[in-house]
């Protein structure tokens, strides 16, 4: 069973209520049919609900059953606005107008607890989904980031079996700040354990080992550490650390003293986007990893975005995530 089935065959256990507003693409509808009839999700589709029968139609998608909410006449729409005025500091006139759109309405679901997670992105830009989720979902407890991992699957890792790591952030942020960067550790430890059971352990990757490259950027990720171990003192957290000696015990007993991280990392957190997102692209087509992501982190409820290329497999999968992460 590979990963993805593992996340599905989850699912299926304790399927989550999640919001689709993008619903007039057919890869939802599609997707939302596959979703329904496997017990990954229960789906929910925002929407103009005579546009989505039109194209669910068109396009021989069953979807009788799958409720489908119109958020420019549905009844909470007053109560969710205002929920978010009150929440943002606006007029209740002003927040109407924007929680009438499918996006902000589904969020607002998430938020009132009518749905457990989101997910989109496949017609909206990824920088729209994270504002959207930020303005109404809001943040996880002690986070103010939001982030984005990858889950490497890396083949025979040291001529050893296939091995998992998390390689935060690779998405979202440019140039984080020390504080950014321990919220990412924070959030991408929490995943490591809710969604797939390991004990993270944590590395604040740099140029430099402990000191030996003295720089303004290695100081950075020193802080962040600092950081890091005041939100969360139980995870296993170490840095600053090179890659090597993050993953590799040989390196890591020459280089590091006394740590239990280095040499035996499972989360990564690069120092930048540049680095992140280059850092898994690389195993990607180099080791011939798979890569599974980005999925979205720091909300206080699951929110995860799609690629506007995104298949329908690929929808069904991270439907599948975003159910384990809304009850994991």
């Amino acid at each position: 069973m590979n990963i993805v089935d593992k996340f599905i065959a989850r699912a299926q256990e304790n399927p989550a209520r999640i919001v689709y507003p993008e619903a007039t693409d057919p890869r939802i509808l599609k997707a939302v049919v596959q979703i329904k009839e496997q017990g990954i999700a229960i789906p929910l589709l925002v929407g103009n609900p005579e546009q989505i029968q039109e194209v669910a139609e068109e396009h021989g998608c069953a979807i009788s059953g799958i409720e489908l909410i119109d958020s420019k006449t549905d009844a909470r729409l007053d109560t969710f606005a205002k929920a978010y005025a009150d929440n943002r500091d606006l007029r209740e006139a002003i927040a109407k107008k924007l929680v009438r759109k499918p996006l902000s309405f589904g969020g607002m679901m998430v938020n009132q607890g009518d749905a457990d997670g989101m997910v989109a992105g496949v017609a909206t830009a990824t920088s729209i989904v994270i504002q959207t989720a930020t303005l109404t979902v809001g943040f996880q407890e002690g986070l103010s980031t939001p982030s984005s991992f990858f889950i490497m699957i890396i083949p025979e890792f040291q001529g050893e079996q296939d091995k998992i790591f998390l390689f935060a952030d690779s998405a979202v942020n440019i140039q984080p700040s020390a504080q950014q960067l321990a919220e990412i550790a924070i959030a991408s430890g929490t995943n490591a354990r809710a969604l797939l059971g390991i004990d993270p352990k944590i590395a604040f990757l740099s140029f430099s080992t402990r000191g030996s490259a003295g720089h303004e950027d290695a100081d950075k990720v020193i802080e962040a550490l600092a950081i890091a171990r005041k939100i969360n003192p139980e995870f296993d957290m170490d840095g600053e650390l090179q890659l090597d000696a993050s993953i590799i015990p040989s390196v890591a007993s020459k280089k590091v003293q006394k740590s239990s991280v280095a040499g035996q990392a499972n989360v990564l957190v690069f120092p930048d986007l540049d680095a992140g997102n280059i850092g898994y692209k690389l195993v990607q087509y180099m080791a011939n990893a798979k890569a599974i992501g980005p999925i979205l982190q720091g909300f206080a409820k699951p929110v995860n975005d799609m690629s506007r290329g995104a298949s329908v497999d690929d929808l069904i999968a991270v439907s599948a995530i975003t159910s384990v992460q809304a009850k994991g």
